[in-house]
């Protein structure tokens, strides 16, 4: 009995514990800062040691044993017999930012608890000068994260693709500071996404990691918009509205265009923010941001002596009936879906060159819009895509079956939806905040999307709401979509997959009925190729196969009566645990147009040669 008390009095100890750290890293947590490249900053990227720990015993040992020596402390023995049972010095290296599955071969399928440490040195006094703040920023990190610097706590970061950052500024020293964080990719229940999904769970610091220097009174938050109007109207009104990280009246906030010779001035209010403000511009001096003119200004803000540079796009983007308008006219959005990989080898992608050749890759298919699936990719993808005029489909890993019930897994759902807007929200490419992928329905799952829809569009009224959802009624060769959440979303977005889950011959019988007057993109469609493999079109895993499917979906989608846009599965093979045929999927899921080094299948030619055809939709009765 003796024993069990004391077990139990550990165990509360350890969560007492637990929370006192919660609580102690909430007051460094600060919400994202906006636009973080712009400000000077310490790459923390590089060489990084690293510890595998199984059992957690680097955490969990120290919590229910304090003699014992946590590996967040980097203890060092003083004497010689001391007992220290980890080095991070004498442990291996990996390079940050990178996924640990690629990096180390002993870890490609391994999911659990890894340690990171860097040191770094600090000595410029600069970083310490008493009008500064010192943000620590991390790119991403999947999925859960202890962060500690110096051997102090300072946050617990959880979600695998959104961005966070943390004051230290009061941790930090002159000369050698070190910085180590706990890396957990197991996945859980009540996680988003949940335990089962159809990627790969790249593990460890997958983006970068900067130390940033601030002002101690600096922008928060801005918002540089077009306010929509008509398209023949001689002025066009631009929207601002910023928020500061202190809370307090009278500071004065500039933004300026140099190009359009615009500058204002405004006073915050008590919670330091400017509210939504407006200034006119003429019409014929301002170009608007398209696929066809990636048109980017340099806009400034600044507070005091503090100026952030930003380059911004200026765009409309709205619905009309069933079509889509981008500047006030229709568009139809020649897409693909991407998952964030690398190219030539998989791992997670995280710098501007990955970018550069996926969305150069998307290029050459003809797109001009690209459904970045099914989490947030990381900032130069949405940044290159910009510059190289492609529009943008962001989407939170809300994916399959999630735990509708859990408040906590609506919290984190709704949190690293709100990383995702205050990251990207003046992107002008980003047109979509889609919010789910694929979600059975249930009565629980409409409550929390409708819940997370309304949210997204509190946060953010300028842009599209959409998800990807799935035909629910099925009659021989009538498929009608009936989901709940049409009444939430701008776009009616659904995936279909006649010639891969179905018979291909079945496609041109297919009619659809999709009762709602909202545009329509059909999110995914597509089958399996591998590159190389060459048959007859009706055996499957060749490129005639995929061909096939393709000249036969492509047909079927013509007569979709409000087909604004398409995004087919998959721009290139990714890495996922599921796809498992040997000689052929080899854990890739090979629906990709090109294979993972580039190589280009059958079916690519397919899709380029439609999105070449493919006309503009007319308004109703031209």
């Amino acid at each position: 009995m003796k024993k069990i008390i004391a077990s139990r009095l550990l165990t509360a100890l350890y969560v007492t514990c637990c929370l006192l750290t919660t609580a102690r890293a909430a007051d460094r947590n600060l919400p994202l800062l906006q636009n973080a490249p712009a400000y000077e900053s310490l790459s923390l990227n590089g060489t990084w040691n690293y510890i595998v720990d199984v059992q957690e015993e680097g955490y969990y040992d120290y919590r229910m044993n304090p003699t014992r020596w946590g590996f967040f402390q980097n203890a060092k023995p003083q004497k010689p017999e001391d007992l220290i049972e980890y080095d991070f010095d004498k442990s291996p290296t990996m390079q940050i930012p990178s996924d640990w599955n690629t990096q180390d071969e002993r870890l490609f399928f391994y999911e659990g608890t890894v340690w990171f440490c860097r040191h770094f040195n600090i000595g410029n006094a600069s970083w310490k000068d008493g009008n500064a703040k010192s943000l620590l920023y991390f790119g991403a990190v999947n999925y859960d994260a202890h962060v500690y610097v110096n051997g102090q706590h300072v946050g617990h970061h959880v979600g695998g693709f959104t961005p966070f950052n943390y004051d230290v500024t009061d941790l930090l020293k002159e000369g050698e500071n070190t910085l180590i964080v706990k890396v957990d990719n197991k996945r859980h229940a009540e996680d988003v996404p949940t335990q089962i999904f159809d990627w790969w769970n790249y593990g460890g610091i997958t983006r970068d990691v900067r130390l940033i220097k601030v002002p101690a009174v600096y922008v928060e938050d801005y918002s540089v918009q077009l306010a929509k109007a008509d398209a023949k109207a001689k002025n066009r009104t631009i929207t601002f509205a910023a928020k500061l990280s202190k809370a307090k009246a009278g500071h004065k906030v500039t933004v300026s265009i140099p190009e359009l010779k615009i500058e204002k001035t405004f006073s915050t209010d008590a919670d330091g923010k400017v509210g939504i403000s407006e200034f006119n511009v003429q019409s014929k001096k301002l170009q608007l941001w398209s696929p066809e003119n990636p048109k980017l200004y340099q806009v400034l803000v600044s507070v005091g002596t503090n100026t952030v540079t930003n380059s911004i796009g200026f765009r409309t983007i709205a619905t009309q009936d069933k079509q889509i308008l981008l500047n006030g006219q229709p568009i139809f959005l020649k897409g693909i879906s991407i998952h964030n990989e690398k190219p030539n080898g998989g791992g997670r992608a995280n710098t501007i060159e990955d970018a550069r050749t996926l969305l150069s890759w998307a290029k050459e298919l003809g797109c001009n819009f690209v459904r970045l699936a099914h989490y947030p990719h990381h900032e130069e993808m949405v940044r290159e895509a910009e510059r190289m005029g492609i529009l943008v489909w962001s989407e939170i890993p809300v994916y399959w079956t999630i735990a509708w019930k859990n408040p906590a897994t609506f919290e984190n759902a709704r949190q690293q939806l709100t990383d995702m807007i205050a990251r990207d929200h003046n992107r002008a490419n980003v047109i979509i905040w889609s919010i789910a992928n694929e979600t059975p329905h249930s009565p629980e799952r409409d409550a929390f999307l409708g819940r997370l829809a309304q949210y997204a569009r509190s946060l953010d009224s300028t842009r599209l709401i959409s998800m990807a959802m799935e035909v629910t009624s099925a009659s021989n060769y009538v498929n009608r979509l009936n989901d709940n959440m049409n009444q939430y979303v701008d776009v009616v977005s659904f995936n279909q997959y006649i010639g891969w889950y179905r018979d291909v011959n079945d496609a041109p019988k297919m009619k659809w009925e999709i009762p709602y007057n909202k545009p329509v993109i059909i999110s995914e469609f597509g089958g399996g190729a591998r590159y190389g493999l060459h048959g007859p079109k009706n055996q499957r895993w060749t490129e005639e196969f995929q061909e096939n499917l393709y000249i036969q979906n492509c047909a079927m989608l013509d007569k979709i009566d409000g087909l604004a846009g398409t995004t087919p599965w998959i721009l290139k093979d990714f890495r996922s645990p599921r796809r498992v045929l040997p000689g052929v999927q080899d854990y890739y899921n090979r629906k990709g147009l090109f294979s993972d080094n580039g190589e280009k299948k059958k079916a690519f030619y397919v899709l380029r040669d439609w999105y070449k055809q493919k006309s503009m939709p007319q308004k109703e009765g031209k």
